[in-house]
């Protein structure tokens, strides 16, 4: 992704002019255009810059059905900017994928997460263009993706709800719901040591 870094420099120094800041006079807020874009160009945005495809073909070749299981992650953290407020959200995502022709690095599925969250999407969005890409690009027979995020326009502005926590999921390829849920949560371990399913 190509960023003008000079003129986004001048536009936020506008913004803040336009809210009634002084970046040049004020001593806390001299450089902030400037880190104010470095954050946005080279961390919060920097999704635009990944090639999703190339990223998914570094798995490892697998014989086709050699894994019937599921392959699960979860918490992977997530940061991402509303493109409606361009306030930040923060929270966990969950991976859940049926191995097909490859076989990821626990890396690249955090990566993968990141390539759709460091960009300006809704969250609903996030989820559904991770199940899709392993799916796609991938060639996994099934895939689930859950995303849970406190966003910051809820948390600062507006209602104020600073326990809300929204939660929206993508799943494509079919998946069973029981062990979709085991595979997230995980089995249960009595006292007596029994698995409970």
């Amino acid at each position: 992704m190509t960023v003008d870094r000079a003129r986004a420099e001048r536009a936020v120094r506008e913004f803040l002019l336009a809210l009634g800041r002084e970046p040049d006079r004020d001593p806390e807020l001299q450089g902030t255009p400037a880190r104010v874009v470095e954050a946005y160009a080279n961390e919060l945005l920097s999704g635009y810059g990944v090639d999703v495809k190339a990223l998914l073909s570094e798995g490892e070749a697998i014989p086709e059905h050699r894994l019937s299981g599921l392959v699960a992650l979860s918490g992977v953290a997530v940061s991402t900017i509303c493109p409606h407020h361009l306030l930040l959200s923060n929270g966990t995502a969950s991976v859940v994928y049926r191995p097909g022709s490859r076989l990821f690095g626990l890396g690249t599925l955090a990566a993968l997460v990141n390539a759709y969250a460091r960009r300006l999407s809704l969250q609903e969005s996030i989820g559904e263009s991770v199940a899709q890409a392993l799916v796609e690009h991938g060639g996994a027979r099934a895939a689930y993706c859950e995303i849970r995020l406190v966003h910051g326009c809820l948390v600062a502005r507006g209602s104020r709800q600073t326990g809300a926590e929204l939660v929206t999921s993508a799943r494509r390829g079919e998946l069973d719901s029981a062990e979709l849920a085991l595979a997230l949560v995980g089995p249960r371990v009595s006292s007596r040591g029994e698995v409970a399913r």
